[in-house]
């Protein structure tokens, strides 16, 4: 898979040996929270990963994706995405997403009342590519308020959402480096979805830091 890095971001990140350093950017005061229904809500921090480049260009190369199959109805069909989760105490692709993982912790420490554990990457190589409605409801949040962080590296794609049962659907575009946290009842009360997309896309790669048993 070749992947032109350089199209997403003018200055390179710092080297720390062989390692970019992806610098973040403050969360503390730049943080645009969304109140949705149903006490949940969405904080939105465009450009949080400041040097995106590297980690983008490593995480094509360096995480073993998958591409699954699942049963839809009478027949078995592609996932239309590449996916690879790494679980609680699993080496993880790239040293930037352990300090990701941690600054959200951090921040969010009084909200959440425990570390984000899990990191869940998934590579849409074109605007065919996407995930259908659904919340992310396995485990503790089918019961209880939980938080979702996504990180996003590549072209732009909105990540949409609408209240479960139906309803109008609020769409967030997320781009290189850009944050999105869902929290409070939104996987429970809302749902979410990449929707294909109608016009070219270039690829994209989504993290998503989840809470130990939350998925």
């Amino acid at each position: 898979m070749e992947v032109q890095s350089s199209l997403f971001a003018a200055d390179a990140a710092p080297e720390v040996g062989s390692r970019p350093a992806a610098p973040l950017a403050p969360l503390a005061g730049s943080l645009l929270r969304t109140s949705l229904a149903h006490g949940a809500w969405v904080d939105v921090r465009p450009g949080w990963v400041r040097a995106a480049d590297p980690v983008f260009a490593a995480l094509v190369e360096r995480v073993d994706w998958r591409a699954e199959r699942r049963t839809m109805y009478d027949r078995v069909v592609e996932v239309p995405r590449l996916t690879r989760f790494y679980a609680v105490d699993e080496p993880w692709p790239h040293p930037a997403l352990e300090r990701m993982r941690a600054a959200l912790s951090d921040h969010y420490r009084a909200e959440l009342r425990e570390p984000f554990r899990t990191a869940g990457c998934c590579y849409y190589r074109d605007g065919e590519d996407s995930v259908a409605w659904h919340g992310d409801t396995v485990g503790r949040a089918s019961t209880e308020d939980t938080m979702v962080a996504i990180v996003s590296f590549g072209d732009v794609r909105r990540l949409s959402l609408r209240p479960r049962g139906g309803g109008s659907s609020r769409p967030f575009a997320m781009g290189h480096g850009d944050l999105l946290v869902m929290g409070g009842s939104c996987q429970r009360t809302w749902e979410h979805a990449v929707l294909k997309s109608t016009v070219p896309v270039g690829p994209r790669i989504s993290v998503q830091f989840r809470p130990a048993g939350v998925r």
